[in-house]
């Protein structure tokens, strides 16, 4: 546009010499505008991870960049990259091309990576002192929640202390989930990260009594509580007898410890979560017969469905859309009466309704019983020092706890002398997925450090770099899918059915060439990657590269054909109306 013309080129009425007198912007209705939006894989992650950043540093080659920031919001990837539920992909706008992009394994790749290569996590920032601040902050319980805290009030340069009952960190993701989903090796190595950061560890030190409550909010500034859920919930009507009917929970804990207590040859599991799930194919590497009987149809179990077709494949039976009536013992087994139902879930989460069907009642037999229905929080040790939400500490969105029947309170204790109390995990919420529980505790330390700066926290977010709000997430008719060749999602390997009746880890790990391949698959929604397409296609030159990066259009020549937003490959040019 802006070079001049030949004079040969020239029409004779026309002395200017260049394009730019012709202003044909005011022949346009809506104007494009090149953006940086939220992806939906993004709004999806229960960390606030900004998976396009990440994905196309590993597109690049670059894994140290995306373990990187990886960790800005998750110091957990190799152990995410194994267990987490990945809502990401359910929303990833590939899938409506081929298949979504397989962003767990991903993650599991970076993160092995940087434990392969010993890659430190960013060192902690320094902390001004701050008048009247004991720069001290507790965090109680060594689990996902709270290491996620801890891990993000370290970098932020608080002195951080964990205490943590058991004898050893990691909550449920040492207790609850089996070496053959998370081999140990990665969770002690992902933990000690967090620890060599300068946080302080003290393992068997229960929090017992709400004298040893008040000791410690006053020895510092703040304390976050992830004590999560230990009390495991009981069926009715069972007689808990150590032997024939066990809490599942509590007998997992001992088979993930190497000492299951002794079962008879068939046990029946009753559950249908990750927890039940884990518990049967536990029983079934011991060498028991194992049935699964579940509220939820199949297709209704909140388990995921890899873990159940993997246990189907491992030889486990499902008993589906079932209630267990009554047990009665028999003999050295059970008699286990049972009743067909239809499971209707309710608008809140863990809310449902059964329907029993007609004339549905049937008979099981088992040796033992090994009930996994969920678990609830011990709050004795607070007494009625924090607010309740029926059996959870009461929060707000930033995690701050209240105290009960004072409005206004929560978590804003800390401006006035008082150490405030945030909460995070299996002891605030019903959530229970791993990845959720580290972003409550993400949230929290980021409220935290806002309140002992001196200053309110920000609108509740899990993302230090989210796109601006005004912006909606990308959606799939956004991309210009034909610069994208349809390819097939990476194979998920894992060993074989035959193969996995010991411990060692059953899903496999990508290699380097499959990484690769699926990190290129990613459509970076949102996140421009400086193709140049708009300025290619531009009819009247009306794009060129903006001074501060990104691009910019030219409102005095845009004619508003929209050519710049079609052919757009990641959705990060957009229309806007004009008024006039």
């Amino acid at each position: 546009m802006n070079a001049p013309l030949p004079l040969s080129a020239v029409p004779p009425t026309w002395t200017t010499g260049t394009t730019e007198v012709f202003k044909t912007g005011t022949w346009r209705a809506a104007l494009p505008r090149h953006i940086q939006a939220p992806s939906p894989c993004h709004q999806a992650c229960p960390v606030g991870g900004e998976i396009a950043e990440w994905i196309g540093h590993a597109r690049a080659g670059d894994w140290r960049r995306a373990f990187e920031a990886l960790v800005r919001h998750n110091p957990f990837p190799a152990v995410a990259g194994r267990i987490c539920h990945h809502p990401c992909e359910s929303a990833c706008n590939r899938s409506a091309h081929d298949e979504a992009v397989s962003i767990c394994r991903l993650e599991r790749f970076a993160g092995d990576r940087a434990l392969a290569e010993d890659w430190a996590l960013p060192a902690a920032a320094p902390m001004a002192a701050q008048p009247g601040r004991l720069e001290h902050v507790a965090v109680v319980g060594a689990g996902p929640a709270g290491l996620s805290a801890a891990y993000q009030m370290r970098r932020r340069g608080w002195r951080v202390t964990v205490y943590e009952a058991a004898g050893e960190p990691g909550g449920l993701l040492r207790h609850g989930i089996p070496p053959y989903r998370l081999p140990r090796d990665v969770l002690d190595a992902e933990i000690a990260r967090i620890v060599a950061l300068g946080v302080e560890l003290r393992c068997g030190e229960a929090l017992a009594s709400e004298s040893q409550w008040a000791t410690l909010r006053a020895r510092h500034d703040a304390v976050f509580v992830a004590t999560g859920a230990a009390h495991a919930r009981r069926l009715p009507g069972l007689d808990y007898d150590g032997t024939r009917v066990l809490d599942g929970a509590a007998w997992l804990r001992a088979a993930n410890a190497g000492v299951p207590p002794r079962l008879g040859e068939r046990v029946m599991v009753i559950g249908g979560g990750s927890a039940a799930w884990d518990t049967a194919r536990s029983a079934r590497r011991l060498g028991h017969e194992v049935t699964v009987l579940a509220l939820e149809a199949r297709r209704q179990l909140p388990a995921q469905r890899e873990e159940v077709d993997e246990a189907l494949e491992e030889g486990i039976r499902l008993v589906d859309g079932a209630l267990l009536v009554h047990a009665v013992a028999g003999g050295a087994g059970l008699r286990l009466q049972c009743r067909r139902v239809r499971f209707v879930p309710g608008a809140a989460r863990g809310a449902f309704t059964l329907e029993a069907l007609p004339d549905s009642d049937f008979e099981l037999d088992a040796d033992a019983l090994l009930a996994s229905i969920g678990a609830d929080p011990d709050l004795a040790a607070f007494g009625d020092t924090l607010a309740r939400a029926g059996p959870l500490i009461a929060i707000d969105a930033n995690g701050a706890a209240g105290m009960p029947g004072i409005p206004g309170t929560s978590g804003m204790s800390a401006t006035n002398g008082t150490p405030g109390v945030w909460a995070g995990g299996d002891v605030a919420s019903l959530a229970r997925y791993f990845t959720e529980a580290v972003g409550m505790g993400q949230r929290a330390a980021l409220a935290m450090h806002a309140v002992l700066v001196g200053r309110l926290p920000d609108a509740p977010t899990t993302s230090a770099a989210a796109a601006p709000a005004s912006e909606p997430a990308v959606g799939a008719g956004a991309i210009a899918t034909w610069y994208h060749a349809a390819t097939p999602r990476a194979a998920a390997p894992r060993l074989a059915p035959a193969q996995r009746l010991g411990f060692d880890e059953v899903q496999l790990g990508l290699d380097a060439a499959a990484a690769r391949a699926e990190a290129a698959r990613c459509f970076s929604c949102g996140t421009c990657i400086a193709c140049d397409n708009c300025i290619t296609v531009c009819p009247d030159l009306a794009v060129r590269h903006a001074a501060a990066g990104g691009y910019e259009v030219l409102g005095d020549y845009c004619k508003g054909c929209g050519l710049c937003v079609r052919e757009c490959p990641t959705g990060s040019m957009t229309m806007r109306e004009e008024c006039r």
